[in-house]
């Protein structure tokens, strides 16, 4: 027997800047909700206003853990210290395992125009954190949309009832990564794995979950219940992230750009930027 999924706690965002100055929403990481195992920080950028991003992301460390970034317009250009170098493009995804320490920028590739989107930081478990930096970039074209009536599905990571597989590799957490866009009045049903954290944050629209009378308004994320199962409706024409992953349940010390486990750990990273030591 099904068991559904159901409103938890609901969270606002905060506005935030980060880089140079971009101005963003932080929506995980923030003294209300600081993180989600294991989910360790989630922004949302978006503003057609160039003095609101150009600036961008100059080049900065990271050690211990993923960043996720997802585009939902404009273009961003990635450069890291092993080499990797891309265009993020809308509908794009680019997924970065800093692993043992690696120093990339996130630059915009426009002058104007709406740039919009979105960063995940995912944790690494300790028999991995000091593993060899990695890259997943994958444009539009190469993510699976599954359509069903009244919405679609972007399956950026995981597997979807119906069999649609995301296209990111992480066999550490089992992560679900779905963008999905809904009609008003269409009810969206799926299975989520028992036992992983789970959120949705939306972004346009309203929706409510089956079951609960609270109205998750854009702008809101809402952490949902344990079960195996959820089932949303959408009040306008929606749009939200829906992201799930399996806990590590271990220990966590943070140091700005980089998370271990100890803070012995954390100290180490920064004696090692210093000296040059990351990739």
């Amino acid at each position: 027997m099904a068991k559904f999924r159901n409103v938890q706690q609901v969270f606002r965002g905060l506005p935030a800047s980060d880089g140079a100055g971009v101005q963003l929403t932080r929506i995980i990481g923030t003294p209300y909700i600081n993180m989600l195992d294991p989910f360790l920080l989630l922004d949302a950028f978006g503003s057609d206003q160039p003095q609101d991003y150009i600036a961008g992301f100059p080049p900065h460390p990271h050690r211990g853990f993923e960043t996720v970034t997802y585009m939902l317009a404009g273009k961003m250009r990635h450069q890291d210290s092993v080499g990797n170098e891309g265009i993020i493009e809308a509908g794009g995804v680019q997924w970065m395992t800093a692993g043992k320490g690696i120093i990339h920028s996130e630059m915009p590739e426009q002058q104007d125009d709406l740039l919009a989107g979105f960063q995940l930081w995912v944790n690494l478990p300790k028999s991995h954190k000091m593993t060899e930096p990695a890259y997943q970039e994958k444009t539009r074209n190469d993510i699976s949309v599954e359509t069903r009536q009244g919405l679609s599905l972007t399956v950026i990571a995981g597997q979807t009832q119906n069999g649609t597989k995301g296209v990111i590799d992480n066999p550490f957490v089992d992560p679900i990564y779905w963008d999905v866009q809904q009609q008003p009045d269409r009810l969206f049903t799926e299975n989520i794995p028992a036992g992983h954290n789970s959120f949705i944050y939306v972004y346009q629209g309203e929706i409510q979950l089956v079951g609960s009378q609270e109205t998750i308004l854009k702008g809101h994320l809402v952490v949902l219940t344990d079960g195996d199962t959820i089932e949303i409706n959408a009040l306008s024409a929606a749009k939200y992230l829906l992201i799930a992953g399996k806990p590590l349940n271990e220990p966590i010390a943070r140091g700005g750009p980089f998370v271990m486990n100890t803070r012995e750990e954390i100290n180490q990273a920064f004696v090692d930027y210093q000296m040059g030591k990351l990739a």
